[in-house]
């Protein structure tokens, strides 16, 4: 080989080696955020931002409009555009769009009018600038659409009153909020449109990378040197099968979207080749067990098939796997289990690149998903919070209010005692009191959802006033990079917002000490000022939260949970009858029920450590949610299972154990005790049983059964 061939062999290895880092990446980024919601969403805003500026600009240039005027313009524009877009997102038909835009500036109008009305006395001002808080939230039980059209209510009193508008100034205002929201629209019918198709491909391809991660995390626990490492990892495996099911569900949300599915496809097999993945994950992770406990020699070969699998190997891993199989003595049933998964797994990706088996006579009008999207993302745990009842609700008639009702009785309790606290400290700055009270309060559950919220902003905003600072100085007196700022705190403050509250604040914080800087008023005072004010905001909050109608977030982990049981329950029930009528569709259906209630509950039991909960400790909560995930990858096992086998085939007592497990379950739910549910039911004991693959797995299922009877209750 001469020198030449050389320098090419080492040039495309380094290029091979730049795209594998770019596509390691790039599944990071995916995986993280199935169907690019979060990204997509903060480039929409950050878009709409930018060019809401330059469209407030050229209306204030056109109608002469210069100064102060101008500035007002142009940040009443960008918060409509923000605002506007976020209340746009998921929807997909252009009549939608335009039936919620359409109100935007009614909304946005209404509260600028009822601000500039009130703003000749201030005791007038404030009064109704609470019972504008209380109706922003209290409008929410008519809907999704009226969630934003409260906030822009509230949004658009809060500007007339920041600025001081005049009535002279009002219809000024009211032209830059309809142009703003057409704007808006028209971006989104356009340039910013979703594609549901495209997204519902990028939604499976984070999902096909979320399974090869749980490839990496069996190859990793396979490889464990000590136990305390192998603990970590195996609980690693738990996680990312966690995190495969939330994709799932994310593909089951977007595959009813008219216009998802590429024509000839079907919902139902889709969902069925998910399961399948799923299932083979499952028995690689229950495998992978076996042999690392066992010590088997195989352990190293598992390993390598796994990280093959992780790294798209397909083919080296498919042919490794065929060596595993001839293991022999105590571990041979698992080693052929691996095996088998792994096959399954490639045989299953195969078909999804060249989308056979896909492609079925039933279409998507006969499937419901399990969940629906919310803002093209699955419901967070303040959806949960409607069907959990508030503390007092025996005696208390305030508690027996609609949710967003009561939400509203809090926010308004929470915003007046904020004015009154923010004025005492600061009578020009007391907003920030508001501000803070008013989004803790208003997007917020239980008292530990509130207690979290507050401690993300605080910390967020202590952050932020250090990088706040330093940008100021770089950026004062370039209007270009102080916009260019804004966008961008923007873009990465709704990108990162369901990550973590407190970069949504940090990058906030950054945005004000930009704009501050424009109107000539930053100064480190102010933004120490605005840290002190929103401490007391979210004091008011959270001491409103603890006494005013609260929800616990025991009790709401209590309700998601029976929820979980009564799924596992109605499961039972239809395996039941799966012998006399086919049931498949049925039971896969609910399969995904019971993944999401899981969901659910990880959502709200994880936020229950100390110190928020007593009497519990974090691996005594890491341990029942892990119970209740192995319980949910038993259920899927059973649902596959149940699938592939014939009618004939069943196990003659099938019906009466699955009836009689459906009824131990119920009892639980209710709080039995293990000698009241009827426990043990020594399901698939028996030397016939215990062969059949159905009464095992059955079996595995009351045992977990009966270690929640016998435990406290998560």
């Amino acid at each position: 080989m001469g020198a030449g061939d050389s320098a090419l062999m080492d040039k495309k290895e380094r290029e091979d080696g730049v795209v594998g880092r770019i596509r390691t990446v790039w599944d990071w980024i995916s995986a993280s955020d199935p169907g690019l919601a979060r990204l997509r969403m903060g480039l929409n805003v950050a878009v709409s931002m930018a060019s809401s500026f330059g469209i407030e600009y050229g209306l204030a240039r056109i109608i002469h409009v210069s100064g102060a005027g101008l500035i007002v313009a142009m940040l009443l524009g960008a918060i409509m555009a923000m605002q506007g877009t976020m209340a746009l997102t998921g929807l997909i038909t252009w009549q939608q769009k335009i039936k919620r835009a359409v109100f935007f500036p009614v909304a946005v109008g209404g509260g600028m009018a009822a601000g500039v009305v009130t703003s000749f006395n201030t005791d007038l001002s404030l009064s109704v600038f609470v019972l504008v808080m209380f109706v922003a939230v209290a409008i929410r039980k008519f809907g999704i659409p009226f969630f934003f059209y409260g906030f822009m209510g509230w949004m658009g009193y809060f500007f007339a009153s920041f600025t001081h508008a005049a009535m002279g100034e009002l219809p000024f205002l009211l032209l830059a909020v309809v142009v703003a929201a057409a704007w808006v629209l028209l971006l989104s019918l356009t340039a910013l449109r979703t594609r549901p198709q495209r997204t519902l491909a990028r939604t499976a391809r984070a999902f096909g990378v979320r399974a090869r991660a749980v490839a990496q995390a069996v190859a990793r626990y396979l490889r464990a040197d000590d136990e305390a490492e192998e603990e970590r990892l195996r609980l690693r495996v738990r996680t990312q099968a966690a995190r495969l099911s939330v994709a799932a569900l994310m593909v089951e949300g977007w595959v009813v979207e008219p216009g998802a599915l590429p024509q000839g496809w079907s919902a139902l097999a889709v969902r069925r080749r998910l399961l399948e993945v799923q299932h083979a994950m499952d028995r690689m992770a229950w495998a992978a067990t076996v042999l690392k406990g066992s010590r088997s020699p195989a352990v190293e070969l598992a390993a390598e098939i796994a990280a093959a699998l992780a790294r798209r190997d397909d083919q080296q891993a498919a042919e490794w796997a065929l060596g595993l199989r001839s293991v022999e003595g105590l571990q041979h049933r698992a080693a052929c289990e691996f095996s088998r998964a792994a096959a399954d797994f490639v045989e299953v990706a195969t078909e999804a690149q060249s989308a056979r088996a896909i492609k079925t006579a039933i279409g998507p009008d006969e499937f419901e998903p399990a969940v629906g999207l919310m803002m093209e993302d699955l419901p967070g745990s303040p959806a949960i919070a409607p069907t959990v009842n508030a503390r007092g609700h025996h005696w208390n008639p305030l508690a027996r209010l609609a949710f967003p009702v009561r939400q509203a009785i809090q926010v308004a309790i929470a915003g007046g005692l904020a004015i009154l606290a923010g004025r005492a400290l600061s009578p020009e700055r007391y907003y920030w009191a508001v501000i803070a009270a008013f989004i803790m309060s208003a997007g917020t559950a239980t008292r530990v959802d509130v207690l979290i919220k507050g401690v993300n902003r605080v910390i967020g905003t202590v952050a932020g006033l250090f990088a706040a600072v330093a940008l100021a100085e770089l950026t004062a007196g370039h209007v270009h990079a102080v916009l260019a700022v804004v966008v961008a705190s923007m873009f990465f403050g709704i990108y990162l917002f369901r990550v973590s509250y407190a970069y949504m604040i940090f990058f906030l914080t950054i945005m004000l000490g930009q704009l501050y800087s424009i109107l000539h008023e930053f100064s480190t005072g102010l933004l120490v000022m605005r840290l002190e004010e929103t401490a007391v905001g979210t004091a008011c909050g959270l001491v409103v939260s603890l006494l005013v109608v609260p929800i616990s977030a025991r009790d709401t982990v209590d309700t998601v949970r029976r929820g979980y049981m009564d799924e596992l329950q109605a499961f039972l029930q239809k395996a039941a009858e799966a012998p006399k009528v086919g049931l498949t569709d049925a039971l896969e259906q609910r399969v995904r029920l019971l993944e999401n209630r899981h969901r659910q509950l990880v959502q709200v039991a994880n936020p229950i450590t100390p110190p928020l909960a007593w009497g519990i400790t974090r691996p005594q909560v890491r341990h029942r949610l892990a119970m209740y995930a192995a319980l949910t990858g038993y259920v899927r096992t059973l649902a596959v299972a149940l699938r592939n086998t014939q009618s004939d085939t069943f196990p003659l007592n099938w019906s009466r154990a699955c009836q009689r497990l459906a009824d131990v379950v119920r009892r639980a739910a209710d709080g039995a005790s293990a000698s009241e549910s009827g426990l043990p039911l020594e399901i698939g004991e028996s030397g016939e049983e215990r062969t059949n693959p159905l009464m095992r797995t059955l079996g595995q299922i009351e045992g977990l059964v009966a270690d929640f009877v016998s435990s406290e209750p998560l």
